[in-house]
């Protein structure tokens, strides 16, 4: 087996239901004989999908990879609400709705762009030092100061009609955005409740479901020594890029900044914005830019 400690990079997990996100880093850090591992955003137990898992140095690359942004496919059901907003909760109202697809296609508009959200009870955010699921269980509710989220693209892919409707569809969204509040939310300003059946994460940043692998085939490499299914760190972030010389890029290393004038090519981009600096060789940095001069931020 190879040795753990030459295992560096960002592996595309796909999540099986019924295992937390915490439950894929000990499988994997057994599968891999490395300690040196976490993921990259809690996804819950019941959902399935796209789950990065950094490996080794891409570790220090965990916080850059979670503040991209997510795709899902989401199924809700009408009429019915609980107190998790999905189906693993407790049902709080059910009554048939009279709702339509006309309906759903009509509420979209006021969904996209920046809103606002106010995140369930039954989360991870702290308040007060614990976290809300914990408050929760002990019954309690307390008053959670709404945070902004950016939809980008919500559309309806199915329509399944009865008394108690249900709609499939696909949203792209930024970091932190609980889709099932955003079923509960439509469901309140449509008049019938309603509350997540299913999801499924697409798309976690440049990683897509379609090149995610199971945890199975990932052992299954791991004992033909083929080391394939590990994406080099330096290929994961999807930040702006610039490139640096060689020279430069020791320089940026030990620490110093780089002016404008000295960048061999990249984008135009404007003061305080983050960038992934690279050089030929296997070279990975984040910059800030203060001055007009590049100034390193973290060096990997």
């Amino acid at each position: 087996m190879r040795r753990s400690s030459s295992l560096d990079g960002v592996i595309n997990v796909l999540k099986p239901p019924g295992m937390t996100s915490s439950d894929v880093v000990v499988r994997l850090r057994r599968i891999l004989n490395t300690r040196k591992i976490g993921h990259t955003g809690t996804l819950d137990p019941e959902v399935t999908g796209v789950l990065p898992i950094c490996v080794g140095k891409a570790t220090r690359l965990a916080e850059y990879i979670t503040n991209q942004g997510k795709s899902y496919r989401c199924e809700m059901i009408f009429g019915i609400t609980t107190d998790t907003q999905d189906a693993s909760g407790e049902i709080l109202h059910k009554e048939p709705a009279q709702v339509s697809a006309e309906d759903f296609q009509r509420l979209i508009p006021q969904y996209l762009g920046s809103i606002r959200q106010i995140p369930p009870m039954f989360s991870a955010v702290k308040h007060q030092g614990k976290r809300l699921y914990e408050l929760a269980r002990q019954g309690l509710e307390v008053e959670r100061t709404s945070r902004e989220i950016h939809i980008d693209h919500l559309q309806l892919m199915e329509w399944i009609a009865g008394e108690y409707p249900k709609a499939i569809f696909e949203v792209d969204c930024s970091k932190g955005t609980y889709i099932r509040t955003l079923c509960h939310d439509m469901g309140q300003t449509l008049g019938c409740g309603a509350h997540m059946s299913a999801l499924i994460r697409l798309r976690s940043g440049p990683f897509h479901i379609q090149e995610s692998l199971s945890l199975e085939t990932i052992q299954n490499f791991m004992e033909q020594d083929d080391y394939s299914f590990l994406i080099p760190y330096i290929q994961v972030l999807d930040l702006p890029r610039v490139s640096l010389s060689p020279q430069r890029a020791l320089a940026f290393r030990n620490g110093l900044s780089t002016a404008k004038s000295q960048i061999e090519v990249g984008a135009e981009i404007g003061e305080g914005c983050e960038v992934q600096v690279f050089s030929e060789g296997n070279f990975l940095g984040i910059g800030i830019w203060r001055e007009q001069a590049l100034c390193p931020y973290k060096v990997f």
